[in-house]
């Protein structure tokens, strides 16, 4: 069986479940051994919205990164925490081995449904510490480690068709997809020189909780007081040319993997779109 990321660790934040899962059991399929963290709580902005993850889904994580002959080092953690994160990081690589090569910045809430002049503050700076912050405090703990381990790694940030346009009643999540391409930009820049690649991905709607629940459907269909998937399916499928309603986690795994690989080499500062042509629709 091939492993291309034998040897190498990869962090991946938000990794209870959905995409960050998705992530962290490609990655460990493909020989990486994986530091997993998760919020593992509630966030109040988001709690009107879905669920987010909780520590049994964390402990599913491991337990099929295990199942895969994966090794896996988990911790709850607050990505806006830098303190408790940077700990974590500091854990899971000593745990580990000693190196990280690989950093999926992954961990995002997701609100909207507001014209922007009417989002509330605490909306708005939730978004903005978990989407931005988060990101930056990730790449701040790794970063010791990621510069040791040297050549040959990657930093891989999680972003969305939002970091390519701008979403009508989207606005705080919207800015924050497209401040981390910013981010990105910068650190493609700063690590080039390291032999460190850096690059955003964009998925558009994706199968996740985040995406398919009762508040993203009536978004398309307000004429429904309890809409389902199926009653949106058509709507969501218009959103691209391919015609796909929601993606699977696993075809921007898929996309991780490769940019976690050496085959994507000389690939960095990329916004990397796996939307079904969502970006130029």
């Amino acid at each position: 069986m091939s492993a291309p990321l034998a040897g190498r660790v990869a962090l991946v934040t938000g990794a209870a479940r959905g995409q960050g899962r998705s992530h962290a059991l490609r990655l460990a399929r493909d020989g990486a051994a994986i530091i997993a963290v998760d919020l593992c709580a509630p966030i109040d902005s988001v709690a009107d919205f879905y669920p987010l993850a909780t520590p049994e889904d964390l402990a599913e994580t491991v337990r099929q990164v295990e199942e895969v002959g994966g090794r896996i080092h988990a911790a709850q953690v607050d990505v806006r925490d830098v303190e408790a994160l940077t700990a974590a990081v500091d854990a899971g690589v000593a745990a580990l081995g000693g190196g990280l090569n690989i950093v999926v910045a992954n961990a995002g809430i997701f609100t909207f449904g507001s014209e922007t002049h009417l989002v509330t503050g605490d909306s708005w700076q939730e978004l903005m510490d978990v989407n931005v912050t988060g990101v930056w405090h990730t790449y701040k703990a790794a970063a010791p480690h990621l510069i040791r381990s040297g050549a040959g790694g990657s930093v891989i940030i999680i972003a969305s068709l939002a970091g390519f346009k701008g979403l009508a009643n989207v606005a705080a999540y919207t800015t924050t997809k497209h401040a981390i391409v910013g981010l990105m930009r910068v650190l493609a820049n700063e690590l080039g020189p390291l032999g460190i690649r850096v690059n955003t991905i964009h998925p558009n709607s994706i199968d996740t909780d985040m995406v398919k629940n009762t508040r993203t459907y009536r978004l398309f269909r307000p004429d429904l007081d309890d809409p389902r998937a199926e009653d949106a399916e058509a709507s969501f499928a218009g959103l691209n040319p391919m015609g796909k309603a929601w993606i699977e986690p696993e075809h921007v795994s898929n996309a991780v993997a490769w940019l976690a690989s050496d085959e994507s080499y000389y690939v960095s500062g990329a916004r990397l779109p796996v939307d079904g042509g969502a970006s130029v629709q």
